[in-house]
């Protein structure tokens, strides 16, 4: 075993060459992750009232920009299929298509900034976690263009595989998140008690700071010489559609993902407040899994795209089974720890919290993290398989079958219990399991039928060397 093992780690697209590239955006994804985390314990220190609004505001600003967000994410796989097929002088002009999706944030902000208050309302929330909803929500909006551009920039650097570069940028924002969040939040060293108002302009700084950095990096002569980062900013129709076509259904997936888990937060929130604190937290805790792994997704998209611009298909197969034997150990082991430990995890959020309010919170999340603890384990199917799938060119498919399966196993059955059975948050609870399960078994299925070995995003051209 420990031979195979060897092997398979010295191998093309086996576990060293994965981890390699996953690493650094595993460390990245991570920053993003603590980022939130202490985000949410900050905000649970303040009060019951920030930390139950801040998830739904959150995730509804998050729905209206996941479709460009999404689609800006897919520069990678161009990318990377570009450096494989030896074309870098296409890579900085995919880049730049990226690029200009941050025109189109600008009447998203304009329309949806007035509509805040009506938006909110119609949720049915208490009247101050309403009022504080409204708040976060109209400051993260402003941050849109930045995410865009982040998102397209870093494209550049996963998809040449150069994910260190991505990971710094990111610990960087990262820092300037907490360091603002903790001034803003509690009104430390000067600073105002701005409470939930202070967390939304620490994350809009934050997104800022990442654009404007990735840009210099990207403007930087090793880059203009090879890849064309400053000579490719001209708008091209052709790269531009083509990036809409592949891309937006990564979007769309993106923006309908969010929009159901934000329907389910709502109908949490239907429940009780105590309900959707603890699911809130809950869903906070998990990003200590998810968070990590979505960099180990990202990798598997990068490799499969190279390997397919290389055309070979096998080693992109290889990779991708590489990625889930290390994101299956992963996750395991995680779980374990939700499910045998969940006091480690509930302590920051708790270690500050009313005791009087926290208690029943308290109790109702360590029951909530054993779901997240069994849905972990096909959480690593879900993630690298989609990954794949997306690499290749597949994210038709992706976006159809994880919006149909959000309908079918999560909002429909999660409604119908709520509305005619008037069932509790556990209820719920077990429609998401069962939502991932389905996501892990529909993806897989798809990976091994193998169509999408022969999907190029790219054109086909003759090749120039590097």
């Amino acid at each position: 075993m420990r031979q195979q093992f060897t092997r398979r780690w010295q191998a093309e697209s086996g576990y060293g060459e994965v981890l390699r590239i996953a690493f650094p955006l595993i460390l990245s994804t991570g920053s993003w992750s603590l980022q939130h985390f202490i985000d949410r314990m900050f905000l649970t220190w303040f009060s019951p009232e920030a930390i139950a609004a801040s998830m739904p505001a959150g995730m509804v600003n998050w729905t209206l920009v996941s479709v460009l967000m999404g689609t800006a994410v897919y520069v990678n796989t161009f990318v990377a299929q570009y450096f494989g097929a030896r074309q870098p002088q296409r890579i900085g002009p995919a880049v730049w298509q990226g690029i200009y999706l941050a025109i189109f944030t600008i009447p998203l902000i304009a329309l949806f900034y007035p509509l805040a208050k009506p938006i909110f309302f119609l949720f049915g929330h208490p009247e101050e976690v309403e009022h504080l909803e409204i708040i976060y929500f109209r400051i993260l909006l402003i941050g849109a263009p930045f995410i865009v551009v982040s998102n397209a920039i870093s494209g550049l650097f996963t998809g040449l595989g150069k994910t260190w570069v991505v990971m710094w940028v990111n610990f960087l924002g990262t820092a300037v998140n907490i360091l603002l969040d903790y001034l803003l939040i509690f009104g430390k060293l000067g600073f105002p008690q701005m409470g939930i108002a202070g967390a939304g302009l620490a994350t809009v700084s934050a997104v800022v700071v990442n654009a404007i950095v990735f840009f210099a990096l990207m403007t930087r002569p090793l880059f203009t010489r090879t890849f064309h980062t400053l000579k490719g900013w001209r708008f091209e129709w052709e790269l531009f559609r083509r990036l809409i076509r592949f891309g937006l259904p990564n979007g769309i997936q993106f923006l309908l993902e969010l929009f159901a888990f934000t329907l389910f937060i709502l109908l949490v929130g239907k429940i009780g407040l105590v309900e959707l604190a603890a699911s809130n937290i809950a869903f906070n805790i998990n990003t200590l899994a998810f968070m990590p792994m979505f960099g180990m997704t990202i990798a598997v998209s990068t490799l499969v795209g190279q390997r397919l611009g290389e055309n070979r298909p096998d080693l992109a197969e290889r990779a991708t089974w590489s990625a889930f034997h290390l994101g299956f150990i992963y996750f395991a082991t995680i779980g374990l720890g939700y499910f045998f430990l969940p006091e480690l995890f509930i302590l920051p959020f708790s270690w500050q919290a009313e005791s009087e309010h926290f208690a029943t919170i308290h109790n109702m999340i360590v029951i909530l993290l054993r779901f997240v603890a069994v849905y972990c384990l096909f959480d690593a199917g879900n993630m690298i398989f989609s990954g794949a799938l997306k690499g290749a060119g597949d994210t038709r498919f992706v976006a159809t079958a994880s919006v149909g399966l959000s309908w079918l196993l999560l909002l429909i059955p999660s409604g119908v219990t709520l509305y005619l059975f008037h069932g509790g948050v556990y209820w719920l609870w077990l429609f998401v399991t069962l939502y991932i399960v389905g996501l892990c078994l529909v993806f897989g299925f798809r990976f091994l039928k193998g169509r999408w070995k022969s999907m190029r995003v790219i054109e086909r051209s003759s090749p120039e060397g590097i």
